[in-house]
């Protein structure tokens, strides 16, 4: 018997799923212990991967085999995988094989400079392959565009968060640009009449700051035996729900910003681990876009893990880690110093409060750029004006400016509104999870994050891309993304 239309386009998504997760761990490889001198041949390996998955979404036959399925009668959750088949599939049938080799090579080299020039602050010696690769990611934004039907950002945007807007964007982000200079006033204000945090003693050796981070990843419900930590330039977390590889970068001085790390990158493995079993390697198996994946990040990290109740937890635990006590490492201490408010340069490091301008910042000038309202070349000035306009500052040099970020070297552009997208959705996320267990404070206080790691599961995690991203959150939060929620819970954080 001949498989159906739908069968068959399945068993293709299979393959090319298969050389996706080889293709995630080749960029692992490339960011943690690949020798420099192999990049040139990591970027030819990287591109012909997909330039096979290429043409294996683009072959003659698939325009047939999506028409036939069409008529098909199929189960609801297949419908929803077939959907997220064809917007794949209207994707890459918009750019060519050739554009698709291009990108991915340029990609790599200009990942490379990057490398190379942001501890130096060296703006200037990756401008000219990052002018090549935006020449390139302009070239697919109207290809896209054109045949989408949506505009030149959207284009873009649609692979991070399908169906999002930057319209929608612009709302909420004009929302919050109004908000946040008067509030982040209030807390300062509220902040200053608090006594200013103790700030623990280094240095922190990284080996014990490593077993402290593993240690709580644990805790949090990492599976070692489906995963793994290691360092990068960059923190992230790729590979696939059966093998996530999480990094972090660590400092001495400073034990806080490589386990905030790890905890962030923690609550993305958790949710690729808690994808449905069932659509492994199946569009509608994988994560529902960018917004919800760093909504469980931030998850994680921003509302549990600089709360009060993990920090009882997890204070003690701290300190036995690295050999000291003392007022510095009461659970007190540590949860002001967690949510202490500082403008500052670095995204990653940003508090949640400033954390938006951050975002808004990169995703304007993002957005000017893809649509040819700026050039490259006037990044460093343009970022230093927002800076200045949004927090007050100027980073003093483009390390610390245009440079500190890989996104825009490695080619991912109309990715960062969905850090702030995020951000909101774990706002009002981590409150449904809260009106349904009433005791989750009490089992965080404890370590215990079952309740919480279960509830997420069910309500988040295992509807994978079966639903919409506004459905996903309707159903587990009853409504969809909602300010309010987020601005609600600033304001009982850093003012009450």
């Amino acid at each position: 018997m001949n498989a159906t239309a739908y069968a068959r386009l399945d068993a293709r998504f299979r393959r090319i799923a298969i050389l996706g997760e080889a293709e995630g761990v080749l960029h692992w490889d490339w960011s943690t212990v690949m020798p420099s001198g192999a990049a040139e041949a990591r970027g030819d390996q990287l591109a012909e991967l997909k330039a096979v998955c290429h043409g294996l979404i683009t072959a003659p036959e698939m325009a047939d085999l999506f028409a036939e399925a069409e008529t098909e009668e199929l189960a609801p959750d297949d419908s929803a995988n077939l959907a997220e088949m064809r917007r794949r599939w209207r994707h890459q049938t918009a750019v060519s094989e050739s554009l698709v080799t291009a990108l991915s090579k340029a990609s790599t080299a200009c990942e490379t400079v990057w490398r190379a020039a942001r501890p130096h602050g060296d703006f200037k010696a990756v401008l000219p392959s990052l002018t090549t690769l935006v020449e390139l990611v302009r070239e697919a934004a109207a290809t896209k565009a054109a045949a989408l039907g949506t505009s030149l950002y959207d284009a873009l945007l649609d692979e991070y968060e399908p169906g999002g807007s930057s319209a929608e964007i612009d709302v909420v982000f004009g929302d919050l640009e109004s908000f946040l200079p008067g509030f982040l006033d209030e807390a300062l204000h509220a902040q200053a009449r608090r006594p200013a945090p103790l700030v623990p003693n280094g240095p922190f050796p990284i080996p014990v700051q490593k077993a402290l981070a593993q240690r709580f990843m644990e805790v949090l419900g990492f599976d070692f035996d489906h995963g793994r930590l290691d360092e990068s330039l960059h923190p992230f977390c790729g590979g696939g729900p059966e093998d996530v590889r999480i990094t972090t970068r660590y400092d001495e001085s400073d034990f806080l910003s490589g386990l905030m790390g790890v905890l962030h990158e923690t609550g993305h493995a958790l949710y690729e681990r808690g994808l449905p079993r069932a659509w492994r390697r199946r569009p509608a198996g994988d994560a529902r876009g960018m917004s919800l994946h760093e909504s469980q990040s931030l998850l994680m990290e921003m509302q549990v893990c600089r709360s009060r109740a993990f920090l009882s937890f997890a204070a003690p635990i701290m300190a036995e880690a690295f050999g000291h006590d003392g007022s510095a490492w009461n659970a007190e201490n540590l949860y002001r110093l967690h949510t202490r408010i500082a403008p500052g340069f670095i995204r990653v490091d940003a508090d949640e409060v400033t954390y938006p301008a951050h975002v808004i910042l990169r995703y304007r000038l993002e957005k000017a750029i893809i649509e040819g309202a700026m050039e490259p070349a006037d990044l460093p000035v343009a970022w230093a004006e927002g800076m200045e306009r949004l927090l007050g500052i100027v980073p003093p040099t483009d390390r610390e400016g245009c440079l500190q970020d890989i996104h825009w070297y490695d080619g991912a552009w109309g990715y960062f509104p969905t850090y702030t997208l995020g951000a909101i959705s774990a706002a009002q996320i981590y409150r449904a999870a809260l009106d349904s267990l009433p005791d989750l404070p009490d089992a965080v206080a404890r370590g215990d994050f079952k309740p919480l790691l279960a509830w997420l599961r069910e309500n988040v995690h295992g509807r994978g891309s079966l639903d919409s991203t506004r459905a996903i959150l309707e159903k587990a939060t009853g409504r969809g993304l909602d300010l309010e929620t987020f601005k609600a819970h600033l304001r009982a954080r850093y003012l009450e």
